[in-house]
């Protein structure tokens, strides 16, 4: 077996998202959760309302953060089999022409289950620590009778093993799709590109006719523009990560300073925190896979003679507009979602401010995010500058 527990503690990253999704969902859901069982004891209109908007903010917060983190996983952990199977091609061919089936290869992938195992363990752990602390934020006002937190059996299978075991299950599932290559194609490393079928007159497919009008448009296009382009599109998952990145970044920076004005500080300091590791982790994550997928493109440029200026802008820098973008949608998503709370969840609450778009915040995190993500690029055209053209040429 080749896939040893090591490799599935190595994706740190779907460990931080299951953690963070989790951590909010268990919050949220045991709140909701003790806070029902006492609906008899709301003897007034007003604690009728408050109970009626906290209930409904559990399950939005439950339902729109912890689900997209959740889903944002799942992309991940196929992303890292994905990239596995793309990395570890001449062993898996060796296994295959030795007889093993895709399925016997593919079911060791269910090490990769661990990550959600220990990421969900975490989050739910770091929930109940401040589980206390939280219960009180909700009821800073005393609008509502005092109650305790009280542990559910039923989350602990919901949020970790029901999770674990999916995640095992898509892995496999996964892997044996990825796996039904030629073993020749596995042990000679060949990258597998879509087909053009051809058809009985004779005549090419249309995809065929579009590949070639493409080629032919693209005949005069500099070769620095022609590679950058070829970098975003073979690796498109790796787009998802860095718009998803500024997305986090932009989102929750800006919802955590709007939260002060119509939540607790508890809640905007958890917001901050979350968005802020998301971010760093999808960005790091995205970046470092494109520099080490992309050596040998580099070392081969600077063979040619191209400077590391010329490298950093092929393989970077065509990165930098889908960046800005997740960053405008991240603004857009939290301003919706907030806007939605405070009209509809918190409708009926007398003394919920109107939300409106801050300007200012949003100048202030742009130029963090840019400071930020600049800087993260000027490092990693740095890191390019040590590729070693006689270790990949020997490769």
């Amino acid at each position: 077996m080749i896939i040893g527990i090591k490799d599935g503690m190595k994706l740190v990253g779907i460990s931080i998202m299951a953690c963070c999704a989790v951590f909010v969902c268990t919050l949220f859901m045991n709140y909701n959760m003790d806070l029902v069982s006492i609906e008899e004891q709301m003897t007034s209109p007003q604690m009728m309302i408050m109970y009626d908007a906290l209930v409904s903010m559990g399950k939005v917060v439950s339902g729109v953060s912890g689900g997209c983190l959740l889903i944002t996983s799942g992309i991940m952990l196929v992303f890292y089999i994905k990239n596995y199977i793309d990395t570890h091609k001449k062993e898996l061919g060796i296994l295959k022409a030795l007889g093993y089936s895709n399925f016997k290869i593919a079911k060791n992938f269910w090490v990769f289950a661990i990550s959600v195992l220990i990421g969900t363990g975490l989050g739910f752990g770091g929930a109940w620590l401040i589980m206390s602390k939280f219960y009180e934020e909700q009821n800073a006002d005393k609008m509502l009778p005092e109650f305790e937190a009280a542990f559910h059996l039923e989350l602990v299978i919901g949020l970790m093993l029901i999770p674990t075991i999916a995640f095992g299950v898509l892995a496999i599932l996964y892997a044996c799709v990825q796996l039904k290559q030629p073993t020749i194609d596995l042990l000679k490393e060949k990258r597998q590109y879509g087909k053009s079928r051809i058809k009985g007159n004779g005549k090419k497919s249309q995809r065929t006719k579009r590949a070639v009008g493409a080629d032919r448009e693209e005949k005069d296009v500099p070769f620095l523009k022609e590679m950058q382009k070829a970098t975003i599109r073979s690796r498109k998952s790796l787009l998802f990560f860095v718009v998803f990145g500024a997305f986090c970044f932009s989102s929750m920076m800006q919802m955590s300073a709007g939260m002060n004005e119509i939540a607790s500080e508890m809640m905007a300091m958890m917001i901050f925190i979350i968005g802020a590791v998301l971010a760093c982790v999808t960005l790091v994550l995205a970046v470092t896979t494109v520099v080490k997928g992309n050596t040998k493109s580099v070392s081969m440029m600077r063979v040619f003679g191209y400077t590391f200026e010329d490298c950093k802008k092929a393989v970077l820098d065509g990165y930098r507009p889908w960046a800005y973008l997740g960053f405008v949608i991240g603004s857009g998503y939290q301003y919706g979602l907030i806007k939605m709370v405070v009209e509809i969840v918190f409708k009926d609450i007398e003394n919920v401010p109107d939300y409106e778009f801050d300007v200012q915040i949003f100048m202030i995190v742009l130029i963090v995010f840019v400071i930020l993500y600049e800087a993260m690029m000027f490092w990693y055209s740095n890191r390019m500058k040590k590729i070693s053209v006689k270790e990949v040429m020997m490769e």
